[in-house]
């Protein structure tokens, strides 16, 4: 009875190693498929978000340093838990997510930050440019998701509401 065991762990492995999902989906292949791509795409930009605002958080300077520091600690960690949301239901319908540097890098839509001091108002102004971006790009992705997965649209509503919430308190600082 072991060795019968041991033949189905060893074909799960060798699936695993050719590529093959060990994880079930409660969706449909195309509908896994295109729900899979949005959550990898957002899942790019959340990581990107919160890299750039760690960027701009170790490079602030001016007047308003302190508030504006501060600010986007909260803002790094939202982006990094709401990674981490998208990152695990795109692993619960069986879709491995890549949040690997290489992979951020080119599939991000988050425009770059420089690598230099970066004064108050030049990092609410690039902050405010990211959101907007990430916002817009998440609103497509939940109109994409309508149709294949109820459940990570809800997500999606959820994050970019609290990213739109975000967008605006950055924004208020500028006017």
């Amino acid at each position: 009875m072991a060795h019968k065991n041991d033949s189905k762990a060893d074909a799960k492995k060798n699936a695993v190693k050719k590529g093959a999902s060990p994880i079930t989906s409660p969706l449909s292949d195309s509908d896994r498929d295109v729900t899979g791509r949005v959550l990898q795409d957002t899942l790019l930009d959340l990581i990107d978000l919160h890299l750039v605002a760690k960027q701009a958080h170790w490079n602030v300077v001016g007047k308003f340093f302190r508030d504006v520091h501060l600010q986007l600690d909260e803002l790094v960690s939202a982006a990094r838990g709401f990674a981490d949301d998208v990152a695990e239901r795109a692993v619960t319908i069986g879709v491995s997510p890549d949040g690997r540097a290489a992979t951020v890098a080119k599939g991000s839509g988050v425009p770059e930050f420089p690598a230099d001091w970066s004064t108050d108002r030049e990092v609410i102004e690039a902050i405010v440019e990211a959101l907007g971006e990430v916002v817009t790009r998440l609103r497509k992705r939940i109109d994409e998701t309508d149709k294949t997965d109820l459940i990570t649209q809800d997500l999606l509503i959820s994050v970019a509401s609290e990213l739109e919430k975000s967008h605006w308190m950055w924004q208020a600082q500028l006017a």
